[in-house]
This record gives structure tokens, C-alpha cells and sequence, in this order.
């Protein structure tokens, strides 16, 4: 008897089976809906020139590929753009939010909560670290200490392994930021990624994960609205790379069942 060679013929083992259904996967691409309020881009004309569409827009055309497809909502569209029907068709939602944060419903804010406990990926960017999905997603207040002076960001890269900085350097320069400083009132990260390091002295975790429930989420620092850091590449391929990480891997409903036993218990 002569065995078959190695290589050749149709690989039927568990193993191979289990690889072929991942890259099945690989090949959907991931739905990232960006939210953003909306207000600074109308109201101040210094936003406006930096981003005439809305820095959510800024942001979808530096991260779309045939990957990652994007699709954008705001503050003002109907149900604050957050319905059951949208997040269960979205893997990863991305929220920059400043000045209406009380605007954002409770239901809002629950919903979203919701999709996150049941695989959602979560991104929340720059100053969504006071908004009501952040801290209801992570349980603390999002406190922190912060400076408008234009002052240089370094933002130092810790694990240059990490899927998110993918392609990232040593670090990433920011010549003009708001500055964000410690203590910030968050849960001990699951991982720390980038550490942000400003001209006045501060120090700042700036670049986060956790899991909660099946949903990942992601706290990225940079972006104050006065500023053109959502026209940086570097800055586009961290957001890029954390919206694919993050990406939903499961819908699973977070719910107490009362089941049947599957085998005699008699």
C-alpha cells in the first residue's frame, strides 16, 4: 500500500475545515458607521475650513476600502441615528461627540450598550470621553484634566505588534493638540497601547481597549475639532486599523434563558 503524497489532494481534516470558514469571514468586508454630533463643523467657521463636510466625512473617506465600508450618521438625523435595525448591520460604530452630550438620549445611549454587549466593536474618539455611551460602556466617569493651548502630542506606540498600530512608527508627532492629562477615570485598560506625552509636561493613556460582554471597545485621544488631525495619515490608519480589530465577531442577545436540559436528569 502506498500512502497518498503530503499536499497532495483535498485537505478534509477539522483543522482545515475551521480555516477555510475564517477566511470565508475574512472576505466580508466590515460595516463601520461613524456618529458624530455635527454641531462644531456649522457653528465655528475655523472648524468649518478644516472640515466642510463634517469631520465624520473627513474621517470615512481616510479609512474606506473595500474592507471597511463606512457609512456616516449624526446628532440630527431621525432617532439621533441610532436604531436596533442600524446596529444590528453594524460591526463597528465609531462616536466623536463634545457639546451635546446631554443631547444624547438615555434610549441612545442604551442601544448602543446593548449592540455592544452582543458583539458590536466600539471606537470612541477624542472628547466622547464625557459622552453617556462611553461612560455607560465602561461603568466610570471619563474624567480627565485638559488645556486649549496648541501645544505638540507625541504619542508614543507600546505594543508595535498590536493589530491597531499596524504600520504605525516609533511614535506619531501632533505639532498642535488639545492637551488631555492624568488622572483619567477609566477601568484599567485591558491593553495599553500608545501613551501620549504633551509640551506643557502631561502624560496621557491615549490609546485603550477593553471587552465587555462580546464587543471590543476602543478609546483613541486625538482629534480635537480646531485641529486638522483627521487629515493625518497616521492618525487615519490607527482609527483604520481599530475599526477592523474591533470589528463584531458574534450577535449574541445578553439574555437570562430559562432552557430545557439537553440530556435526562432523571
Amino acid at each position: 500500500l502506498q500512502s497518498a503524497p503530503i499536499g497532495r489532494g483535498e485537505d478534509v481534516s477539522p483543522i482545515a475545515s475551521a480555516k477555510a470558514r475564517r477566511n470565508e469571514r475574512v472576505t466580508q468586508p466590515v460595516r463601520a458607521l461613524i456618529w458624530n454630533e455635527f454641531r462644531h463643523e456649522r457653528n465655528k467657521d475655523e472648524v468649518r475650513k478644516l472640515y466642510p463636510h463634517g469631520m465624520h466625512v473627513a474621517i470615512a473617506e481616510g479609512i474606506a476600502t473595500q474592507e471597511l465600508v463606512v457609512d456616516t450618521t449624526t446628532l440630527e438625523d431621525p432617532d439621533q441615528g441610532i436604531t436596533d435595525e442600524r446596529l444590528a448591520k453594524t460591526d463597528v460604530l465609531l462616536w466623536w461627540a463634545h457639546v451635546a452630550h446631554k443631547e444624547v438620549t438615555d434610549e441612545t445611549a442604551e442601544c448602543v450598550h446593548r449592540h455592544v454587549l452582543s458583539g458590536m466593536g466600539l471606537i470612541v474618539l477624542h472628547s466622547g470621553h464625557d459622552s453617556k455611551v462611553f461612560k455607560q460602556v465602561l461603568g466610570t466617569s471619563g474624567s480627565l484634566r485638559w488645556r486649549e493651548a496648541g501645544e505638540r502630542e507625541i504619542l508614543w506606540n507600546l505594543e508595535p505588534s498590536h493589530p491597531i498600530l499596524e504600520g504605525i512608527g516609533e511614535c506619531i508627532e501632533l505639532p498642535h493638540e488639545e492637551m488631555y492629562g492624568e488622572r483619567f477615570d477609566i477601568p484599567t485598560p485591558d491593553e495599553l497601547l500608545m501613551i501620549s506625552s504633551f509640551q506643557g509636561g502631561e502624560v496621557f493613556r491615549s490609546l485603550c481597549t477593553w471587552r465587555r460582554g462580546h464587543g471590543r471597545v476602543v478609546y483613541f485621544r486625538p482629534g480635537h475639532e480646531t485641529h486638522p488631525t483627521y487629515h493625518n495619515a497616521e492618525i487615519l490608519r490607527v482609527i483604520g486599523n481599530a475599526a477592523r480589530w474591533a470589528a463584531r465577531r458574534v450577535n449574541l442577545e445578553m439574555t437570562c434563558i430559562n432552557p430545557a436540559p439537553k440530556f435526562s436528569v432523571r
